[in-house]
C-alpha cells in the first residue's frame, strides 16, 4: 500500500460470470483494499462483513468468493470489506498476517492514523459508520487448532446470536488491542474465528454461517441460532522482550523458550495445574501474562521447574498458536474463565 494510493476503493458487485473460479485470481482482480456494495431484497437496511484484516486468514474471503459466484441475493443491502489484500497476495499467497515490517491492521482501529494501515482502518470505520449497519461480522482464522467461536466486547443478546450462527462459544474480551470489533462496539458486531487457516472445515463453517447471516430476513430471532457458552478473556500470554521461541516436540538448545508442538490440542480445554507446556533455558519466566488492567500475572499462573515451563493453576487457554512468527508478532495464547456470578446482565 503506497502513501499516494487511495486506501479503500468502492466497487459494484461483479457479475457472477465474471468472477474467476480460482479464489486467488479473484483476490488479484480486486486490485487492493476495497468494499463491494451488494444490493439486497430489502433496500434501506444494511449488513456488513469484513474479511482479510489479516492476510493469512482466508476462510472469510473464500466464503464470500463462493457466495458471490453463486449469484445469491442477500436479504438486505450488504457491504463486503476486503482489507489486507496486499498481504494476502504476497508470495506464496495467504501466508502473511501483514506485509513484512508493516503494522498489524487489526491493531490500528483505535489509532494512531499516521501510517497507511492507520488510514485504511480509519476509512473502513468511516465506511461502516456511514452505512449504519444493523449488524456486522469480522471473519478470522486461527493459526492453531480451535473450534469456531465469537469474540466481542459485551455478551449482548445480539452478539451471542451472531456467534451462534457459527459456533457454541462466545469470548467476552475486556482487552483493548485496537481491533475492529472494539472500535464498532456501538454496532451489533462480533469477531468470528472459524478455525485453522487452510483447513477446508474452517472454510465450510465460514460459508455456512455467512449464508445464514446474509439470507435471513430478520436477524436476532430466538430460534435462528444457538445460545453459546460465555467465557471471559482477561489475560494475554506473550513473549517477554528479547525472548527467542521455537515450536518443537523436544527442547531446542540455545532457545529461550520452546513450546510443545501439540500444545494447541488444549484450546478451550481445562488444563490442570502442573501441566508442562514447554521448556526454558533460563531462570526467569519467558512469558508475560497481561490482564485487562495491564498487570503482568505470569507468576500467578506459571512456574519453571527442572527446565520446564509448567502451569501453577488450572486454566482454559484459547487461540494457542504453533506458528512461532505469529506468536512473536502478537501472542502465544489467551486465558479465559467462566464469568463471575452476577457479572452477566439480565
Amino acid at each position: 500500500m503506497s502513501e499516494s494510493t487511495p486506501a479503500l476503493r468502492t466497487r459494484p458487485r461483479p457479475a457472477a460470470r465474471d468472477i474467476p473460479a480460482n479464489p486467488s485470481e479473484f483476490l488479484a482482480a480486486l486490485g487492493g483494499p476495497c468494499v463491494i456494495h451488494v444490493p439486497g431484497r430489502a433496500p434501506g437496511r444494511v449488513r456488513a462483513v469484513t474479511t482479510l484484516l489479516h492476510g493469512n486468514e482466508p476462510s472469510g474471503f473464500r466464503a464470500l468468493h463462493r457466495w458471490l459466484r453463486e449469484d445469491s441475493i442477500p436479504a438486505v443491502d450488504t457491504l463486503l470489506v476486503f482489507a489486507s489484500v496486499g498481504a494476502a497476495l504476497a508470495p506464496p499467497g495467504f501466508a502473511h498476517r501483514m506485509l513484512p515490517g508493516r503494522p498489524d491492521l487489526n491493531r490500528c482501529f483505535l489509532g494512531p492514523i499516521e501510517t497507511p494501515e492507520g488510514r485504511l482502518a480509519e476509512e473502513i470505520l468511516r465506511t461502516l459508520r456511514d452505512a449504519d449497519p444493523e449488524a456486522a461480522l469480522d471473519i478470522h482464522n486461527n493459526t492453531g487448532h480451535n473450534p469456531p467461536y465469537g469474540v466481542g466486547v459485551e455478551p449482548t443478546r445480539e452478539a451471542l446470536w451472531l456467534t451462534g450462527l457459527f459456533g457454541t462459544r462466545f469470548v467476552w474480551s475486556h482487552l483493548k488491542l485496537g481491533a475492529l470489533v472494539e472500535a464498532i462496539s456501538d454496532i451489533p458486531s462480533v469477531t468470528i474465528e472459524v478455525g485453522r487457516s487452510g483447513d477446508p472445515a474452517a472454510d465450510a463453517v465460514a460459508h455456512a454461517g455467512l449464508e445464514r447471516f446474509l439470507q435471513l430476513e430478520d436477524l436476532f430471532e430466538p430460534e435462528a441460532a444457538n445460545a453459546p457458552q460465555i467465557l471471559v478473556m482477561p489475560m494475554r500470554a506473550r513473549l517477554r522482550p528479547g525472548t527467542s521461541l521455537e515450536i518443537s516436540d523436544v527442547p531446542v538448545l540455545g532457545t529461550h523458550l520452546t513450546i510443545r508442538a501439540d500444545l494447541d490440542r488444549h484450546n478451550f480445554e481445562v488444563v490442570a495445574a502442573d501441566t508442562p507446556i514447554g521448556w526454558s533455558d533460563g531462570d526467569a519466566l519467558p512469558l508475560e501474562l497481561i490482564d485487562e488492567t495491564g498487570r503482568d500475572r505470569a507468576h500467578d499462573f506459571f512456574q519453571l521447574s527442572g527446565g520446564q515451563l509448567r502451569t501453577l493453576l488450572p486454566m482454559i487457554p484459547i487461540m494457542i498458536t504453533t506458528d512461532a512468527a505469529a506468536a512473536a508478532g502478537d501472542c502465544l495464547f489467551y486465558i479465559v474463565r467462566e464469568p463471575e456470578p452476577g457479572a452477566l446482565r439480565a
